[in-house]
């Protein structure tokens, strides 16, 4: 099949595959005179890829589970690929928790406050947290 079969069935540009095909993903693309023929394992492939994309991960951490002529994935790499994704999403999940949290107490101390409105310019414990975030 041609670019424009490969583009329609998996849902990436002609570009997009040109540029895969450019970095190795796809391994050796076979031709017919100048053009591009596809196999249905190159369609696999593109839809890994952009799989792979939808889930956060970037062209450059595909590379090295990609690449190559075998047109078959490293699906052990791929697997450690997933597991550090994973990990680095619990990270952020955890700094965001704890985000929340500073803000929820924030929140709680501003409303402790009798009517923020009619005591701008004087004290008020809501604002002592903030001071000690920006001095510290």
């Amino acid at each position: 099949m041609f670019i424009g079969e490969i583009a329609r069935l998996t849902g990436a540009s002609p570009k997009a595959v040109r540029h895969y095909e450019g970095l190795g993903l796809l391994g050796k693309v076979n031709r017919a005179g100048s053009y591009r023929v596809y196999s249905d394992d190159d369609v696999r492939q593109v839809k890994l890829i952009r799989q792979a994309q939808a889930l956060g991960f970037r062209l450059a951490d595909l590379h090295l589970v990609l690449q190559g002529d075998s047109n078959q994935p490293d699906w052990d790499g791929l697997s450690q690929q997933i597991a550090r994704k994973r990990e680095s999403i619990q990270q952020e999940i955890n700094g965001l928790r704890s985000l929340d949290e500073q803000l929820k107490l924030i929140d709680a101390e501003i409303r402790s406050c009798p009517d923020t409105a009619a005591n701008i310019g004087q004290a008020c414990e809501a604002d002592a947290p903030l001071r000690r975030k920006k001095s510290s």
